[in-house]
């Protein structure tokens, strides 16, 4: 199989190393910007295209790795005469085949969504870490298996899921990091309050993020779940809700701390949380009339 890449960003040359790495053959990339398809051609030894029907006919899959507002109509851009035969794959987390690749089962062609989990943050080393990422994979074609085989083949783990889940999926990912990136921000602002610099203050939660992060990964969210929800410590949440100077950041704290006290019922269900569950819904509550 013979891999190509339309675009030349981060996820482009990442995933190319990734795949040379493990011994599989490109063709190479086209970009918009042609220095861009020389670079990421000169990273991974594959050859950089003047044109995009010429990289669809020398390659067995193609990647448009360009940015998800564009997937669709780089793809609506493609010779339809080329492409019978080809998989034509995306890496969007949020986006469907079927919206990425609007009328591919007419043109004989096969779509697949190949998402690495990953944050691909670096166009020249990302593709270190991918050994050890998980896939999600979606797709119409007869192939899932086959590049579900061949990225675990890579050290990498992955998953099939339908289209319908692929929304779901995503949002439980951006869950997992970006809003995770706000909850931290939400702590540094309050420790700044307290007299701390931003710097101290990310120093001082460093060790409490890694510790538990670990016991996450280690054992589950139940287990690692420690502090008042989980104490059914009903007085400091009070507390708690009370110093926030906005109602938007007690929603905040509001509706983690609800999911929390689902945990900590799991992880003792010999309490009663009730008192705890109606303070929380006060504080939601505590602007209305």
């Amino acid at each position: 199989m013979k891999i190509g890449f339309i675009g030349a960003g981060k996820v482009g040359f990442s995933l190319g190393k990734f795949f040379t790495q493990g011994g599989i053959r490109l063709t190479g990339y086209y970009s918009r910007r042609p220095e861009s398809a020389r670079e990421a051609a000169s990273f991974t030894g594959a050859k950089a295209y003047d044109s995009p029907d010429d990289l669809v006919k020398e390659s067995d899959a193609i990647f448009l790795t360009v940015p998800d507002g564009s997937i669709s109509s780089v793809y609506l851009s493609l010779e339809k005469s080329l492409i019978p035969g080809k998989m034509i794959c995306h890496c969007s987390g949020s986006m469907t085949v079927a919206e990425a690749f609007p009328g591919i089962s007419q043109t004989g062609a096969y779509g697949y969504s190949i998402h690495p989990l990953f944050p691909v943050s670096n166009r020249l080393t990302s593709y270190r870490e991918l050994p050890g990422a998980f896939f999600c994979l979606e797709g119409n074609g007869p192939h899932l298996s086959m590049w579900q085989e061949l990225l675990e083949s890579l050290g990498a783990s992955a998953q099939i899921i339908s289209g319908e889940s692929k929304v779901r999926y995503h949002a439980a990912c951006a869950i997992s990091s970006n809003l995770v990136c706000g909850l931290v921000q939400e702590s540094l602002d309050l420790l700044e309050t307290c007299g701390f610099s931003r710097e101290t203050a990310l120093r001082a939660i460093t060790p409490l993020l890694r510790s538990n992060l670990e016991h996450i990964i280690e054992s589950d969210p139940v287990s690692a779940l420690t502090g008042p929800v989980e104490r059914c410590d009903v007085r400091t949440v009070e507390k708690h809700l009370a110093c926030f100077p906005s109602q938007e950041e007690r929603d905040l704290y509001s509706a983690v701390s609800r999911k929390l006290v689902e945990l900590a019922s799991l992880k003792h269900p010999e309490r009663d949380y009730r008192s705890l569950k109606d303070v929380l819904r006060k504080g939601e509550n505590k602007n209305e009339p």
